[in-house]
């Protein structure tokens, strides 16, 4: 593999250097900032995955900035490991906790998110524009799949991943209108994927705060 290969694949970057994207690289502040707000929400709640959660979004920032200011290969994988890694521990938390599943079955049904993602990835290519943002797109869908299921029994906590999905949804739009933008805004709208993505992110913990919390999981009445 190339490691010190260059990547120019946002509307911002012009040239190699290091500050060639500057407000790609300034707006992984929010990442950051969302796992600070989520790490005093969820401290001392009893919350080992959340907080777990918490650090990867972290890494998550660390790693996105790394990508938009060295733009090399090793860098690229930096940015995406967090994110896959995030996903991971998420769906495991839905599995283990929302759908109250042991151990073993919630750690195999969270392995089969990989093919899962494998399968469906190309067929969101098939969709006009949305090119290599096709990667994520099986994510919000996954995540609305669970809230149906968790409606009957958890109808606040699908509420807040129907919203989490929506707004991820709005964030892989603008990830995919980032080239198309570039002839409008110089700055294209990766940024805004960023943005909306720390603020999808850190609502998803809130979401599983939420329900983790005995006066918070929404579970319906008879």
């Amino acid at each position: 593999m190339e490691w010190m290969r260059e990547i120019d694949g946002y509307c911002e970057r012009l040239d190699p250097g290091y500050w060639a994207e500057p407000i790609n690289a300034v707006t992984n502040a929010g990442f950051l900032i969302a796992a600070f707000i989520m790490w005093r929400r969820v401290r001392g709640q009893g919350l080992p995955l959340a907080m777990a959660l918490v650090a990867i979004l972290a890494l998550i920032g660390v790693g996105s900035y790394l990508f938009h200011t060295h733009a090399r290969v090793w860098a690229a994988i930096v940015d995406v490991v967090p994110i896959g890694l995030f996903i991971l521990v998420y769906f495991y938390g839905v599995n283990r906790d929302f759908l109250g599943l042991s151990l073993w079955p919630a750690l195999g049904l969270t392995v089969l998110f990989l093919p899962y993602a494998v399968i469906t990835a190309p067929l969101f290519q098939l969709v006009p524009g949305l090119g290599g943002s096709a990667a994520y797109a099986p994510v919000p869908l996954l995540i609305l799949i669970f809230a149906v299921f968790l409606r009957p029994r958890a109808p606040d906590t699908a509420r807040g991943m129907t919203l989490g999905a929506v707004i991820l949804i709005g964030s892989i739009t603008l990830r995919a209108l980032d080239g198309p933008f570039c002839e409008v805004s110089p700055m294209g709208t990766h940024f805004l994927w960023h943005i909306l993505n720390a603020i999808m992110l850190g609502w998803m913990i809130e979401v599983y705060r939420r329900h983790m919390r005995p006066e918070g999981r929404g579970v319906a009445t008879t």
